[in-house]
């Protein structure tokens, strides 16, 4: 929701901004449009390879249709389980795990299953949570690089449109067109990059350290489960990742 009513705003309020100041068609021009757009996605493809550009549109999707924060219904189902593992056995939840949507849940599951080290389940978990972290940090970083050459490539737009003008001052009638070319390719340039590309960039970021926290809250969890550990003990653990003052107060009473 935030991020439709950020770009509906963004865009609405500048457009009417230029509306205000005499018309939308004045700020339309195809060939800056095509100098910017076009030159941003043909350096973004030179810079990087293919294989890394097309998981990038799968992240975008998150930026839309992101669960949001799922935290609180991640500790209920950890602790609904380890009151089933202490009941009925560790193993009496291996049936839980081919119906399990989450992979990164499943697979802990399944080493808890197998009787894995819960000091080896926490290895293994942060090793695939840093790999993650580095999949997901290259998709922010390719929206960072385009917001780095639409700018770019706005001045290249304008240093064509100058020369256009330039080489016909002595036809008036061409003077204008080549002055828009100069002004719209930079102005262009500044738009897509600080309100569609670093944007985007920054909320892909924020969205990944959100999963991130409530991955490692979730590692916790299994630990916590693999040692047979009272459910509420677990509940404590995980929500102490989203009240960092929990654990400033368990700091200071084991200090006591």
């Amino acid at each position: 929701m935030a991020t439709l009513i950020g770009i509906v705003s963004a865009f609405g309020l500048v457009g009417l901004a230029v509306f205000m100041g005499g018309g939308l068609l004045f700020f339309f021009n195809l060939q800056a449009f095509l100098i910017v757009v076009g030159g941003t996605l043909g350096a973004t493809l030179i810079h990087y390879p293919v294989r890394d550009l097309l998981p990038v549109f799968r992240r975008l999707m998150r930026v839309f249709f992101s669960s949001g924060d799922t935290g609180d219904a991640t500790v209920e189902k950890l602790t609904a389980m380890a009151q089933k593992a202490r009941r009925d056995g560790v193993l009496s939840l291996e049936k839980m795990i081919p119906k399990e949507t989450d992979p990164f849940l499943a697979e802990g599951l399944q080493l808890a299953v197998d009787g894995v080290e819960p000091a080896i389940i926490r290895e293994i978990m942060l090793s695939g949570l840093e790999a993650s972290g580095e999949r997901h940090e290259a998709g922010a970083e390719i929206f960072a690089t385009m917001g780095s050459y639409a700018p770019a490539l706005g001045m290249v737009g304008t240093l064509i449109g100058l020369i256009q003008m330039l080489q016909n001052l002595h036809d008036p009638d061409a003077i204008g067109p080549g002055m828009a070319v100069a002004l719209l390719t930079t102005f262009y340039g500044a738009l897509l990059s600080n309100l569609v590309f670093l944007p985007l960039a920054g909320k892909l970021r924020a969205l990944d350290r959100q999963e991130a926290r409530e991955k490692q809250m979730l590692v916790d969890g299994l630990v916590s489960l693999a040692r047979g550990e009272h459910p509420r003990v677990l509940a404590w653990r995980m929500r102490a990742h989203r009240q960092p003052s929990l654990k400033s107060l368990a700091g200071k009473s084991d200090e006591k």
